[in-house]
């Protein structure tokens, strides 16, 4: 296959970092198809548009999820991705895999495929970039018989779930975040691979509030770690930091000296409610106005840790600007259990009421989160049977109306009625 000249993408193997330029040349040299991506894709950068076609009817047998069609709109010029569609495999939690199973998927994407992965998509599943229609039932059956790895979600259905590090690694962590995906993935099949769903709907799952997926700003049902009782502090770790004897940040300053530790300017002057003093050497919390920030926990790794009555918070509707703009998921449960031993029941109560009212009346390509904006929060919330408390208010009211229901009138709308008649008769 002959080779493409690439002057403008050429440009971004000029930088001191890392470029897929580069490695898509490397590529090139074992699979003959990578020159016409580097082709397509210089051509893109030279017309300002895309020469993809908009995604195609492709997939294996049985599944509506995993695969994505991808076609060029000038194949005879770059007959190598005339068809390159995208596989996703559904990654194991937390993303810990073996380097036996790494190199059997390499080895299996390079004889099937352009060779050409991400590791990961933002969704968190691996994807294997750039195959043929005719590969596509082969690979799944090699990935799910010889590999035991499923294809992930795309399309209106659930996405593949992810987690953080959860337990395995992170002492922070307030929940199993591994056992909640896992078990959410297993339960949740149909809806993963069977399209059924307005539009996408991601979950995904921190262990505390420090988020690491991002679950709040990037997920539809983001499920983050949290506590409901006074963190624990160890004041003698308190009087080493101020004392010096501990690295603050646990040590991560880059390896720049930043000076003598001042726990009043980098721990109680940037708490965002101001609920922490110091009382002499002690220190001091007011819990009750804590909002689970994590900075002083960050900052003071050895003295500060989460409360042991822990669980998650639950937050809906986050997502990108697609037909709307970006939002950020909502508060919706600030606390319950997340329990491996009853199978995570309140998580999936809650998840299938919000499923059967956003199947049913959600309109094409909505998020749920574009629904609860449409219908209003303390609409959602009386569907999905949850009572409305303070942390759900996110600004003071500007509507000077005030509507009831006729069930929250003492005597209800009839009496009222009768009330106003009676008073104005003639």
């Amino acid at each position: 296959m002959p080779k493409h000249d690439t002057p403008l993408l050429d440009q971004l193997e000029s930088g001191p970092w890392p470029s897929f330029v580069s490695d898509l040349k490397r590529m090139a040299q074992k699979k003959d198809e990578c020159w016409d991506i580097l082709g397509q894709v210089e051509l893109s950068y030279k017309d300002k548009i895309t020469h993809w076609k908009h995604g195609g009817i492709v997939g294996v047998f049985g599944y509506g999820g995993g695969v994505i069609g991808r076609y060029s709109d000038v194949p005879t010029r770059f007959p190598g991705v005339a068809h390159f569609h995208t596989v996703r495999l559904n990654q194991p939690s937390s993303k810990f895999y073996s380097t036996a199973i790494l190199r059997q998927i390499c080895d299996m994407w390079e004889r099937r495929g352009s060779g050409m992965t991400n590791f990961h998509g933002s969704t968190g599943d691996l994807v294997l970039l750039g195959t043929t229609t005719d590969q596509l039932e082969e690979i799944f059956w090699e990935c799910t018989h010889d590999l035991g790895m499923d294809l992930g979600g795309s399309g209106g259905n659930l996405r593949t779930p992810s987690c953080c590090l959860g337990k395995a690694r992170c002492e922070w962590s307030c929940y199993d975040t591994q056992a909640a995906c896992h078990n959410i993935t297993m339960t949740y099949q149909d809806e993963l691979h069977r399209p059924a769903f307005p539009y996408k709907f991601k979950t995904k799952f921190s262990g505390c509030p420090n988020d690491c997926v991002a679950a709040i700003a990037r997920s539809d049902f983001a499920v983050i770690g949290n506590w409901r009782d006074d963190i624990r502090i160890d004041q003698a770790a308190v009087k080493g930091y101020v004392n010096g004897d501990h690295a603050a940040n646990g040590g991560a300053h880059s390896g720049r000296d930043w000076g003598k530790f001042d726990i009043q300017k980098e721990v109680i002057d940037l708490c965002p409610t101001g609920c922490m003093w110091m009382e002499g050497d002690a220190l001091k919390i007011d819990n009750a106005e804590c909002t689970r920030c994590m900075h002083c926990i960050n900052v003071l790794p050895r003295a500060l840790r989460p409360g042991k009555d822990q669980g998650a918070s639950i937050l809906i509707g986050a997502k990108a600007p697609i037909l709307d703009g970006a939002q950020i998921a909502t508060l919706v449960i600030p606390f319950c259990k997340m329990d491996p031993e009853n199978e995570f029941e309140e998580y999936k109560d809650l998840l299938e009421k919000c499923w059967d009212w956003w199947m049913e009346h959600g309109k094409n390509r909505e998020r749920i989160g574009e629904s609860m904006q449409r219908i209003g929060l303390n609409n959602f919330l009386s569907i999905i049977e949850v009572e409305p408390i303070p942390q759900h208010v996110k600004e003071p009211r500007s509507n000077p109306y005030v509507f009831w229901k006729d069930e929250e009138v003492e005597g209800g709308f009839e009496r009222d009625v009768k009330e106003f008649r009676k008073r104005h008769a003639m």
